[in-house]
């Protein structure tokens, strides 16, 4: 397991991909601060705008608007990798059992979407006492550190669908359609009192402590859990299963 984690590692390093992420991840963060601080400077009267807001908004575009398509084609790209350069078959022969491929690359999958969502979070950090905020604080810092944590966390949980989706198409294009669709989903609901029911969205409001009242916070955390382990179960059976040509 370890030497497949190292393995990943050491083909990830020789990958453009890892550098595109993070300048996907700097989206969110560029955006959002920028937009502010051209607001604060172009309104009369000044409007204030504080950093927990900066942390809010960020956190609310990467979670629902630019994690979903990111993180999908992180995601599409691990999973996909061998199939692209028809090396899966020789990687099996060595042998190596096929549940420790997929747990080995869902570990790397994890250390990656955090790194991401660190990077999210640290250039709102930076852009925001660059351009002079307020109402920093080291409460705030932990806090949406905490919320930041919490959103790619769920997020990485929600991948297992777009994972089995990869496994299935053996392509990178049905994934990010799928990563498309459930975007567009995100959006159309933000403003549904029933929001909740939807699993990414429902991420995104546990994140940012915005679940409505209008069904139990439980039955957010049953969609995200059932979605997840419905994903994982259906991956891992499809894997050992499938012929590999």
């Amino acid at each position: 397991m370890v030497d497949l984690v190292y393995t990943e590692l050491l083909k990830l390093k020789r990958s453009k991909m890892f550098l595109i992420s993070i300048i996907g991840a700097a989206v969110a963060p560029f955006m959002v601060v920028v937009a502010s601080y051209i607001h604060m400077k172009t309104k009369q009267p000044t409007p204030f705008i504080q950093f927990d807001e900066l942390f809010d908004n960020t956190s609310l575009y990467t979670v629902l608007i630019i994690g979903v398509p990111l993180y999908g084609v992180v995601t599409a790209y691990l999973f996909n990798r061998e199939y692209m350069e028809d090396t899966l078959k020789n990687l099996l022969t060595i042998p190596v059992p096929r549940t420790s491929l997929i747990m080995s690359k869902l570990l790397l999958l994890f250390m990656w979407m955090m790194m991401l969502t660190s990077v999210a979070w640290g250039l709102t950090l930076i852009l925001g006492m660059l351009g002079r905020f307020e109402g920093l604080g080291t409460s705030l810092v932990l806090g949406s550190l905490k919320q930041f944590g919490i959103g790619g966390g769920l997020l990485f949980i929600l991948s297992t669908p777009m994972i089995l989706v990869t496994l299935v198409a053996k392509n990178y294009v049905p994934t990010i359609i799928f990563t498309i669709v459930i975007t567009l989903i995100n959006v159309m609901t933000a403003n549904s009192e029933h929001r909740g029911l939807f699993p990414w969205a429902a991420a995104g409001d546990i994140a940012n402590h915005t679940l409505l009242p209008t069904y139990p916070a439980e039955y957010s955390y049953v969609s995200i859990a059932a979605t997840s382990v419905i994903g994982f179960i259906a991956t891992l059976i499809y894997f050992k299963k499938a012929d590999i040509q």
